[in-house]
């Protein structure tokens, strides 16, 4: 991955549909991306689709998977809640649009660290991450235990944090104590 975008597979660079060939021909092989579902159409219908999407059930795992040690908690976060809106605005024809440009750019934003490598598994219609590596990783082992963790956390501060944490709902229990409810 090199900002978001697949750039190689199994070691060989690729353009986009050169990655989306490779990945069809090796998904469909092993049975992934098979989905049957029912969907809300735009003028208003439901319409039940059969698709196959080996490539692309690949690619989308591959990609969470880089995400998921590249992207900040909150970007992560943000970016899940825009992605159902900016494939409606796709799916729905308005590619052009300015709000699906906009969109766009706080996207391309949230893929700038998104680098790395990513090893998948296909076995019978399961795509499993077998592994994932990027320079641009948030992951520090150094932080991530809690016994030698060189002062990134100390437990002591949990206190403090969950007491604050909890200060708005302690608020609206008492507010609505003192209602009667």
């Amino acid at each position: 991955f090199a900002g978001g975008d697949i750039v190689a597979v199994d070691g060989r660079a690729m353009t986009p549909g050169q990655v989306l060939a490779a990945l069809n021909e090796v998904g469909a092989a092993n049975g992934v991306g098979r989905i049957d579902i029912v969907e809300n159409r735009y003028v208003g219908m439901k319409s039940r689709g059969a698709y196959e999407t080996p490539g692309g059930t690949i690619m989308l795992r591959a990609h969470r998977a880089i995400e998921s040690i590249t992207l900040d908690r909150e970007v992560a976060h943000l970016k899940d809640e825009l992605m159902p809106r900016y494939a409606g605005l796709i799916y729905n024809g308005y590619w052009w649009s300015p709000e699906r440009r906009m969109l766009q750019t706080a996207i391309d934003y949230s893929q700038s660290s998104v680098n790395g490598e990513v090893r998948v598994r296909l076995y019978k219609g399961s795509v499993d991450i077998a592994g994932r590596r990027s320079d641009d990783s948030l992951f520090d082992y150094r932080t991530v235990t809690f016994e030698e963790d060189e002062g990134a956390y100390d437990q002591a501060n949990a206190t403090g944090f969950i007491a604050l944490n909890a200060l708005r709902l302690r608020n609206l229990a008492l507010k609505q104590a003192d209602k009667g409810g």
